[in-house]
This record gives structure tokens, sequence and C-alpha cells, in this order.
């Protein structure tokens, strides 16, 4: 079944009415129920409950055969004059006039009748973005959507939305972020742990502004940055997307060469093999069979499990190191910088696109947000536990050894494994693989979503590669350049890996501002706006996340500078700005109007979903965001500039 999945389905429906649709041209002249009985029959009886006489006496009047019977209030078909059944022969039995094809009694409804509502305009850019939930553990058909009250109903909802926040945690446990919590561990030990314990509210405060906008907007990220902030922003950050996450693709290939070659496979075999999956799976025309397949990659991943337990875990020394904040060796430039690359590893750009556009492509609507959620929080217990084995695995490999704070790649570690068993070498290098195409499959999923947004293009995972063909095209091409470029000899991959990295600081700030800018806009989320709880909460997370973009696009650009003096300025920036922020808001409400959430229902609210986006009013930026959009727009154009200037010395050179 297919078709808009609108929270009001069926409710503006007379019950029985498109089930049972009565031909016109049957007119009983008596008032006598005919046998054998044509549509309900005999074994669906009325139920007392529902047969409801219009008003009149109780037995049938000769002077009112012929006139037809009142319909009730709830736009049910005319009801028989009377409910009981006396004897007689098997002959005929009183019907109502005719004329009116509702002699028959009308089935039970499912539901008690609601108000109609008119139907609101959707926002939707692709069609194929409505119609009943397909999941890879199950579906919510459209006639269903108001029928799951029990838990066992819940739980078979849930297990059938499943699947965007799960696939975008573990996608984050890419190539990079393995090598990244490899590091942390072989060179720190378990110390940084408390790192990982961190960034768990920020993950679910981030991932869960994005499930709202698109579950209520049924728009991507990229679209509703350009139309709400103008070209500049959404040009600027859909080109940036576009270049931070070809090159991220890149470092997944990366990964997939170091893995092979520790297995002992050609790189020139497995990369095009496996560039040639990610495009298979992406375009076999089906949501399900896309995220079954993503699916049955985390479920590889579980390896991770045995590995961890292999790797002799220091559970009591990893708990205090959870909670207790330390650095093991003391605090550095070093470990600063790695803190920094933890946190970037964890919370990348990408992540905000890509779910946004899936909650969308598996036709999430508002009425099942709360699922989402769930869903996203479980992926982000599930990242953190994935960064913590693979920390406790790294130190594993290398303590008491001289590797020990000497980390090199990702392969060294599945060296060291190696030298203490041979099967943990292999294992580690599976879960390297495994991770790094996960990755590849979010990263180009995110590209093409937003490319597809943008340039208003057909851009759903339901369509057949001929009905989106430069959707896919986009796709495949981005999957074939990327193997391609790690395959040339002599590529400078490692210039790649640190320019993601500087990518990923610049593009982070505007992504994140224009988040929260959009979480709090009424013409965009209407009644699902931030409280103001959740903005203060936002504009601490990304305050944090501003300053370590500054601080890592700082260490880039300028590699002498000391990063520990650095961090402590820009922490006394930051939290001197959040103290004016604070003050300079308290004293813009009390002068200025509040803002109007529109107050609606609980059903009103579940229904609400963003009109076209021709239909919304501009957005008017008060005199304090503007000043603070403009110095974002120049920091931006400064440090892609000085970017620029690098990247062509180190070309040079």
């Amino acid at each position: 079944m297919s078709g808009d999945d609108r929270p009001a389905d069926g409710a503006d429906r007379p019950a029985g009415g498109a089930d049972h649709p009565q031909p016109p041209d049957r007119r009983p002249q008596e008032p006598a129920r005919p046998e054998p009985p044509d549509r309900p029959g005999p074994e669906r009886p009325q139920p007392p409950d529902r047969a409801q006489a219009p008003a009149g006496p109780a037995e049938p009047r000769p002077a009112e055969r012929k006139r037809p019977a009142e319909p009730s209030e709830r736009g049910q078909p005319p009801q028989a004059p009377e409910e009981k059944r006396p004897p007689g022969p098997p002959g005929r039995r009183a019907e109502p006039s005719a004329g009116k094809p509702g002699a028959r009694p009308a089935p039970p409804p499912s539901r008690p009748a609601r108000p109609s509502r008119p139907a609101r305009p959707s926002a939707v850019l692709d069609e194929a973005h409505l119609g009943e939930i397909r999941g890879a553990f199950g579906r919510v058909p459209r006639e269903r959507v108001e029928e799951r009250p029990g838990c066992r109903a819940r739980l078979l909802t849930l297990l059938a939305i499943i699947g965007p926040g799960i696939i975008v945690m573990v996608g984050d446990n890419d190539a990079g972020g393995i090598a990244t919590y490899a590091q942390a561990g072989q060179n720190y030990g378990y110390s940084l742990l408390w790192v990982l314990l961190l960034l768990i509210p920020v993950l679910i405060v981030n991932q869960e502004m994005v499930v709202r906008l698109g579950a209520v907007t049924g728009v991507g990220h990229a679209r509703l940055i350009t139309e709400r902030f103008g070209r500049f922003w959404g040009w600027f950050s859909v080109g940036d997307l576009f270049l931070l996450n070809f090159l991220t693709i890149v470092t997944e290939f990366i990964g997939v060469t170091l893995a092979c070659e520790y297995l002992g496979l050609s790189r020139y075999v497995v990369v095009p093999v496996a560039a040639l999956a990610l495009i298979a799976v992406a375009a076999s025309g089906s949501f399900r069979r896309w995220e079954r397949a993503m699916f049955a990659f985390i479920g590889a991943s579980l390896l991770l499990i045995p590995l961890t337990f292999m790797a002799q875990p220091r559970w009591g020394r990893a708990a205090h190191d959870f909670v207790v904040p330390g650095v093991q060796g003391g605090v550095t430039s070093e470990a600063v910088l790695l803190i920094i690359a933890v946190v970037g590893t964890t919370v990348a750009p990408w992540q905000l696109f890509f779910q946004q556009s899936n909650v969308i492509d598996k036709r999430i609507t508002p009425r099942f947000i709360g699922y989402e959620r769930a869903d996203t929080v479980i992926g982000s217990l599930v990242v953190v536990a994935g960064a913590a084995a693979l920390v406790m695995i790294a130190d594993f490999a290398a303590r008491g050894t001289a590797a020990h704070g000497h980390f090199t790649d990702a392969a060294g570690v599945a060296d060291a494994l190696g030298r203490r068993d041979p099967v943990l070498g292999v294992m580690f290098a599976i879960v390297l693989l495994d991770a790094s195409i996960i990755g590849a499959a979010a990263v180009t999923l995110a590209t093409s979503y937003a490319f597809g947004d943008v340039f208003n293009l057909r851009h759903s995972l339901h369509r057949r590669f001929g009905e989106a063909k430069r959707f896919y095209a986009s796709y495949s091409l981005l999957v074939l350049i990327a193997a391609a470029v790690v395959l040339i000899p002599g590529a400078p991959l490692g210039l790649i890996t640190e320019a993601v990295q500087a990518l990923a600081g610049l593009l982070l700030p505007s992504a994140s501002v224009f988040l929260l800018l959009l979480c709090n806009d009424t013409e965009v989320l209407g009644p699902w706006v931030n409280p103001r709880w959740l903005n203060v909460v936002a504009t601490v997370i990304i305050a944090v996340l501003l300053m370590l973009s500054g601080t890592l696009m700082a260490t880039t650009l300028f590699p002498r500078v000391n990063v520990t003096r650095l961090t402590i300025w820009l922490a006394a920036v930051l939290v001197t700005g959040l103290i004016a922020t604070a003050v300079g808001l308290r004293l813009t409400r009390r002068r200025g109007p509040v803002r109007e959430v529109p107050a609606m229902s609980p059903a009103e609210k579940l229904a609400w979903r963003m009109p076209p986006l021709a239909l919304l009013q501009p957005v008017r930026w008060s005199a304090g965001t503007r000043l603070g959009m403009t110095a974002l727009r120049g920091y931006l154009i400064l440090s892609a500039l000085l970017l620029l200037v690098k990247a062509v010395r180190l070309g040079g050179s």
C-alpha cells in the first residue's frame, strides 16, 4: 500500500462506506431484510451498541415506508428504523425505504469518529517520500497508523521504524573513527573514556533536532538552509559538504585498502568490488532492501564484542575513567588535539544531513517522532559503546610493548594485535573493512540526498534507477571516483586525511548554528519548535563545538601554536560570550515581542506539517542575530582562504 501517510487517515471517511460500497440500483421495496443477505451477511451482524435507530417510534409505520430514514450525525448510511427482529416466515423482512443504497446495516467502525480536518498542503519535494513505512524489520500500513495501543503493537512499530538513528551512528564509527579511537587507546590508555561519555548528550540533542526537522518538514537540511537563509549560506553549506564528504569517502576506501592488505588481499580487487557492492545495494529500487543490507553490515560489526572480551579489558579502570576526567601523562598539545579529533569524528556535519533526509525517505511523520527518538538514543549508546571497545582493544594491543604511545594507523593496531594472537589481528581487520563500507554508504547517501534536495530532483531509495537517474548517478560517481583516487599510485592520502579534519572544522559551526535557528523557526516547525530548556542546552553544546572548531582550524593553519594556551583563551572567550548572550536575550525578551508558538491539541500537533516552502513567511532576524551571522560569514570566508593557501603550499612542496 502506498499513499500519503497522513495522521488523519481514515478520520474523514465514513465507517463502512469505503469497504462495502452499495450498487445504486438495489432498491428494496418492502421493510423486510432480504435472504440470503447480500453484503454484510449473517457472519457480520449489527452490534447492539452501533445500531442506533433514528428518532421515531419503535415499530415501523406503513405511512413511512417510502420515506428515507434520517442519517445520523456521524455521516453513516441510513439505518433501519428498528433493531428488533420479529420471528416470522423465512420470506422477506421489512427494510428501509426504497431508493437509498444504505439499506444494509453498517459494519462496526474500528475507532470512534473524529471531526474531519481539511487536508494541509505538504512541502514534501518527492512524492515517493509519502506512503506507508517499510523498514528492515516490518512496516506500518497507512490504514493502521492510529491503531497500535498495546505494548506488543508498539514494539512492532518501533522495529519497523528503527534504522536511521542506528545507521547514522554506526556509520560514524567509520575508518576515520576507528583510527581516532585506536590512537586514543594506544597513546593514552583508558584515560580519555570520559570524553565519550560527554558526547552521548551531544549526539542525542543534535540528532533529535534533525529528526524533528525531517519528520515535520519533509524537506532536507540543505534545501531548508537555502530557502530560509539565502543562496550564499545554502551554496556554502552544500559546497563544503560535497567536498568534505567526497574526501571522507576517500578515507573510507583508504580503510578498505588497509584492511585488505593486512588480510593478504589485493586492493585492486577488493576496492572495486566494494564500490560496486555499494552501488548495487543503493540502486536496488527498494528502501527496505537497502536498510536490510545496512543492518547486515552492522551485524558484522558485532564482531567487536568477542574481540573486546579477548582483549582482557580492565573493567574497574574503565568504569573509573568513564566518570573521572584525566589525561594519562598530563595535558599536552597533542592530547588536546586528540580530544578535539575524538569530538570531531563523533559529531560530524554529514550526520545532520543524512539522518534528516533518511527520516524523510523512510516516510516517518510527526506521529512517529517518539519512535525515531528512541532509535536515535539507541544509536548514540551503540556508537559510544563501540568507541569505548576500540579504545580498550588498542590499549591491549600496545600494552607493555614499544608500540605504546606511538600510533601510526589502524593497520599498525592490527599488526600489534596479530603479534599477540593472529586471530585478533584478523578480527580487527574485518571490523575495519566493515566499518569503512558502512561509513562510505552513509556519507555517500547523505551527499546524494543533498544533491537531490538542492536541485529539486527525485531522490528516494524507493525509486528504481530509471525513475531517479540523476540521484543514483551522483551516488555512483562519488563512489567510483573516490575508489579510483585510492588506487592511484602515489596519491596524497595523508594530505586528504588532514583536509577532512580541517573541512569538518570549517563546516561544523555553520551547520550547528543553522540547525538551532531552524529549530526555533515557527514557520518551519510550528508547534514543534525547541522549548526554552533545549535552546539553553543546544546553545552551550554549539558554543563548545565552535570553540573546538576554532582550535582545530588554528592548529591546522598554524601548527606551532600552543594548543593548551589557545584552548584556555578560547574557553574564556566562550564563557564571556555565553554570559553576554544570556543577558542580551533577557533584555530583548523584556522589550521585544515574545515568540508565538501555535497552541494546538495533541492530535492537531501530530497532524501538523510544514506548508510548502513558497507559502512560508521570510525569516526576520534581530540586529544581534544579523551581527552574529555576519561575523560567522567573515570567519568562514577567512578560514576557507587560509585553508586554500595552505593547500597550495603543501601541494607545491
